[in-house]
């Protein structure tokens, strides 16, 4: 969701920079590594000794919900998802779900019916359990499935599940290397039919296939 169909750069370095000067960290470090990374994972990483984790975390989650100013959508994203089939796409963020919600709503996005948010997970990605989870309740094959990610943790989850990544934005960690990568989702589109499945466009030269997915 952050950084892949929402931009909510400027709310997630408030919240991190509150939680750092509380403690005395460095907010651009906590910040470096709080991407793509469920909350409480960030805040065990960081937070000194003797901190209560789970309070912690929960006024983070507190800070993030309530603080959603400047918070807009990636670029043809809006127009991206209404070309989707309403039960072919879904959510999976390391976002708590309330705060999912939040951000999807502020940024003018619609929520999709399969929504797998770090509240629905044993572990957060790289694991590869939220796209397992997504696919099997869209009652998809993990193979079939593109994963649309900005972080490398996302990104190495979605091989790790068996799909199919891209990359959104400019991250170019290890996982990223050698996969399509799309700046936006201006020029990505979708089209579907009985006879053709759903297919999925990337713009050259970033991509050089066309994902064609079953029905």
């Amino acid at each position: 969701m952050d950084g892949t169909l929402v931009d909510s750069t400027a709310a997630v370095a408030r919240t991190w920079g509150r939680f750092a000067a509380r403690h005395g960290l460095d907010a651009a470090e906590v910040l470096a590594s709080a991407h793509g990374q469920r909350t409480a994972e960030t805040v065990a990483a960081h937070a000194p000794a003797g901190t209560d984790l789970a309070a912690e975390t929960a006024w983070l989650v507190a800070q993030d919900v309530a603080d959603t100013d400047g918070t807009v959508a990636v670029p043809g994203a809006a127009a991206f998802l209404a070309s989707l089939p309403a039960d072919r796409w879904a959510l999976v963020t390391s976002a708590g779900r309330d705060l999912a919600v939040r951000r999807m709503a502020a940024a003018g996005l619609p929520l999709p019916g399969v929504l797998v948010s770090a509240d629905d997970v044993a572990a957060g990605k790289p694991s590869p359990e939220g796209f397992l989870k997504a696919a099997a309740m869209l009652g998809a094959d993990p193979a079939s499935a593109v994963v649309f990610e900005d972080a490398e943790l996302g990104l190495l989850a979605a091989r790790a599940a068996g799909c199919y990544p891209v990359v959104v934005g400019g991250h170019d960690g290890p996982a990223a290397q050698g996969r399509p990568r799309i700046p936006d989702f201006t020029a990505v589109s979708c089209t579907s039919s009985e006879t053709d499945g759903l297919r999925l466009v990337l713009p050259e030269p970033v991509a050089t296939r066309t994902a064609v997915l079953p029905v």
